[in-house]
């Protein structure tokens, strides 16, 4: 792996507080993009009144920007870290500004469809410099802090979405309400921008020394990711698949396409798009791996709770956003002292939040299930609030040990890999679950001819929502217990490892022989007792 020079990436940091209210610019916007992607969903059937548009116009809406948004990660990813991470930033803020004005204004669909795209790729310029940027300011245990406080944002903001959602659809009315979801973005983007423009170091840039851009690379993974992605996004939740599987036959060509490109690449002394040797470390292959899994269980199960609280039990929007609100709360306590304490305790603390996550899981299934109607929506939120306990203790602490061994130089496009992971990984997990949740409503329905209501004589509708629920909820905790199964071995092999490596008398200094990572970790992930900090291992 290509060695970077330490001194010129520490001499070029800035102080501590230049690089905070850097951060604080970096996390608002990640925020934004990601309240974004959740407030929307809530206001597809104000859209669908308003313009007229299909359940297949609906579909694109969130497709489309799902699709765009996984495109966008890697190559800005790698632009960020080869050419300015402060330059494509200020870019994807601005473009997703303006493509969130014209979301706002769309006279048509088709308009809006477009926009929506467009506001994907501006979304997946912008957070992966985010990423890099963090890891670039930040090192040791300081970094774990900032990942700490990122991940809590990233929680309240994807449980508030919704909530967030349904008000502003209130307050602009059902026919109208959607656009006030993308005129939000645009007061708080321009603002943003501003900051950018002033706070963000303009030190803030790549360090690799070749600058030269992989174009063939970018273009056999972006036909890899679509190839993959299609069939997912592009479902109904029928049930049904058909032909959409044929499209995984051209993934599997592209990715092979795309080592061998990569490969050939790198042996002509030129820079690829993906380092491969990136996937040597274990700590970063493994938590990509967590995480992939992790993904594709929580949303699939926060949108099953949403359809469950609307469709079965015909709570507004505005109040089934609201349930998720302890998940919220609790997300981002977790999330700030798991990033204060996971250079101690190492890849244990992901352990014992995803077991926390999974008994949360199991709580929403018993409080959908034995609970009556009225009491349903308070019992689920007592389960998000244990579930949200655990999920801190998740998804920063494993982006923190993630990244640990990552070099600066690599750090945007190890990043965006890793936000390709929870792309990816939403996406095949909600159309699964939503495919079991609406096969078997569907077919409860055609039993039944489709009568009876949520109440008074619907006791067999509210059955088959029930039954839905349970199963969809089924797989997701399945997914769960294996992103669990996956930190547990990836947990016991480095404390194996960490014993093997120290020889006597290291476990008293604290020190292995081969005991540290790239950021005085130890095998485990733990942080070294001892030592002073160094540059990452490259």
């Amino acid at each position: 792996m290509t060695s970077a020079e330490p001194s010129a990436q520490t001499d070029a940091r800035p102080d501590d507080r230049t690089k905070w209210r850097a951060f604080a610019v970096c996390v608002a916007v990640a925020a934004l993009t990601i309240l974004d992607l959740s407030k929307v969903n809530v206001g597809l059937p104000s859209i669908e009144r308003s313009l007229g548009a299909t359940s297949s116009s609906l579909q694109l809406i969130v497709a489309g920007y799902a699709l765009a948004f996984g495109l966008a990660l890697v190559p800005a990813g790698r632009l960020g870290d080869l050419k300015s991470r402060r330059t494509l930033f200020i870019v994807g803020l601005t473009a997703f500004t303006g493509s969130s004005l014209l979301c706002a204004i769309a006279p048509t669909i088709e308009v809006l469809i477009v926009t929506r795209i467009l506001q994907g790729f501006a979304a997946g310029t912008q957070m992966p410099q985010v990423i890099g940027l963090v890891q670039q300011l930040f090192r040791g245990p300081e970094r774990g802090r900032a990942f700490g406080l990122f991940g809590a944002m990233i929680g309240i903001s994807t449980a508030l979405g919704p909530t967030i959602g349904g008000g502003l659809i209130a307050i602009g009315g059902e026919e109208s309400g959607w656009r006030l979801l993308f005129w939000m973005n645009v007061p708080l983007g321009i603002a943003a921008l501003v900051f950018a423009v002033r706070l963000l170091p303009a030190g803030a840039q790549g360090q690799g020394r070749d600058r030269e851009l992989d174009v063939v690379g970018i273009l056999l993974l972006g036909a890899a990711i679509v190839t993959l992605m299609l069939p997912f996004v592009l479902t109904t939740g029928a049930g049904d698949f058909g032909a959409r599987w044929a499209w995984l036959i051209g993934t599997a060509a592209f990715v092979a396409a795309f080592v061998w490109w990569e490969n050939r690449f790198r042996a002509l002394g030129r820079s690829p798009v993906v380092h491969f040797e990136l996937f040597r470390l274990s700590s970063y292959r493994n938590g990509l791996s967590i995480v992939a899994v992790y993904f594709a269980a929580l949303p699939a199960s926060f949108l099953m709770v949403t359809l469950y609280l609307q469709e079965g039990l015909g709570l507004a929007p505005l109040y089934a956003g609201m349930v998720s609100i302890p998940f919220a709360a609790t997300s981002a306590v977790g999330s700030y002292v798991g990033g204060r304490i996971v250079d101690r305790v190492g890849r244990a603390l992901v352990v014992a939040g995803i077991g926390v996550v999974v008994v949360g899981f199991l709580l929403l299934v018993l409080a959908a299930t034995l609970t009556p109607p009225e009491v349903t929506p308070w019992a689920m939120a007592g389960a998000f609030l244990v579930g949200g306990l655990g999920g801190g203790f998740v998804v920063s602490p494993n982006q923190t040990l993630t990244l640990a061994e990552v070099p600066v130089e690599q750090s945007g496009v190890a990043g965006s890999m890793q936000q390709l992971g929870q792309r990816v990984g939403t996406a095949i997990g909600t159309a699964v679950a939503t495919s079991i949740f609406y096969g078997i409503v569907r077919g409860a329905t055609a039993g039944s001819g489709g009568s009876g209501g949520a109440d008074g004589g619907g006791g067999s509708r509210l059955d088959a929502y029930h039954d839905a629920f349970r199963s969809g909820t089924t797989f997701t905790v399945s997914l769960m217990l294996l992103a669990l199964v996956l930190a547990v071995s990836d947990l016991v092999v480095r404390r194996r490892a960490a014993r093997r490596s120290e020889p006597d008398g290291a476990a008293a200094s604290g020190r292995g022989a081969d005991g540290r990572g790239a950021d005085g970790r130890g095998a485990d992930g733990r942080s070294a007792p001892t030592a002073p900090e160094r540059p990452p291992a490259r």
